[in-house]
């Protein structure tokens, strides 16, 4: 199976929604990663034909869809609220789109609802009805009536952002074992790194209606090429602090460390360093040090967030593994190791990053 999006554009009232968008997929999955505005949701509408475009085509296969129907397209679209038919049984919902086709024989249709069932865990809830189901199970629901009919294009809109914690985690490896070696097209939208991070696939990053880069997750992670995509994949967010290149150092908030390869004028930069790199321990020699002040302590019981003030008004957050009972107003030194850090131009571009940077699904 293969999907081609050529050139496609969306503007409504004025705005751009899609910029000319190229994405290519031969098969298995590809994740949209992106904010709440990033075009996600907008893109596979229009590749599901729920939204034409202003300019562009949609290629499924070789043949261009652009113009055909929703109902004649190959496709199915597992949305962030589930959807289901509260009157209809499990299997009912489930059996619908292999009724619809008219294609699938009785015997068929009810093989094809219990594998799927199984699959995804709610084999033993065939019975019930949507409003008897847990959320995490009603999703399921959705989730196997869009797999029970073999499809050209799957289309998944953030389909665990609205589950708890225990259940993400679980549905994800589902989703991962069960997509690895898909033969159609499978887009799974998330605007959670972490859940790109997990799946591995090939990752399209999309900001304000645009591509802004796209590779392997852990490659983007480890080196992002622009400020923008480092803040994408950084969760919890970076912390981005005022530097100055001045004679082969950067100087930042009073500290001060080598700048390998940045030479020319004197010029500012950001200076981003991800949560888990920040600590309240000297952990070595060579440490960049910040003079702070605790301004709050989040105990999430397997960590700790520290929001920490510089002097000058920078805030900082430092994610400590454990539990620190850390008070406000509590004076502290936010120490951080300039071999960790990333360096950005103005202009959002990458300077300098560190070397063998390790690849952690939550940083």
């Amino acid at each position: 199976m293969t999907l081609v999006i050529d050139g496609v554009s969306v503007r409504r009232r004025g705005e751009i929604w899609l910029d000319d968008i190229h994405l290519e997929s031969s098969g298995g999955m590809t994740t949209l990663l992106g904010p709440m505005t990033a075009g996600k949701t907008t893109l596979m509408r229009v590749v599901a034909g729920l939204l034409p475009p202003d300019a562009g085509r949609v290629v499924v296969n070789g043949e261009d869809v652009t113009g055909v129907s929703v109902r004649k397209r190959s496709v199915a679209f597992v949305y962030q609220q589930f959807i289901n038919y509260p009157s209809l049984t499990v299997y009912e919902n489930i059996a619908s789109p292999l009724r619809l086709a008219a294609e699938f024989p009785k015997g068929e249709v009810d093989r094809r609802v219990r594998e799927v069932a199984e699959l995804m865990g709610i084999g033993e809830l065939l019975g019930r009805r949507p409003g008897e189901l847990s959320g995490g199970q009603q999703q399921r629901t959705a989730i196997a009536r869009a797999l029970a009919r073999p499809v050209d294009v799957l289309l998944l809109d953030e389909p665990l952002a609205n589950l708890d914690f225990k259940l993400r985690e679980q549905l994800r490896a589902d989703l991962k074992r069960m997509f690895r070696d898909s033969p159609g097209v499978v887009l799974y939208a998330t605007a959670d790194p972490n859940e790109a991070l997990s799946f591995a696939a090939p990752t399209v990053v999309l900001g304000e209606g645009r591509v802004r880069h796209r590779g392997d997750p852990a490659d983007l992670y480890a080196g992002p090429p622009t400020l923008e995509v480092a803040a994408t994949l950084s969760d919890p967010p970076l912390n981005l602090l005022p530097g100055l290149v001045r004679d082969g150092r950067i100087e930042c908030l009073g500290a001060s460390f080598p700048a390998p390869g940045l030479t020319g004028p004197d010029r500012r930069v950001v200076v981003a360093v991800r949560p888990h790199q920040v600590g309240i321990e000297r952990a070595g020699p060579g440490m960049l040090e910040f003079p702070a002040e605790i301004r709050l302590a989040e105990v999430t019981g397997s960590a700790t967030f520290v929001h920490l003030l510089l002097e000058g008004g920078t805030h900082l957050v430092a994610h400590l593994a454990g539990t620190h009972p850390y008070e406000p107003g509590e004076p502290a030194v936010a120490y951080v190791d300039p071999a960790r850090v990333f360096v950005f131009g103005e202009d959002g571009a990458r300077l300098h990053a560190p070397l063998g940077a390790e690849v952690r699904p939550h940083g």
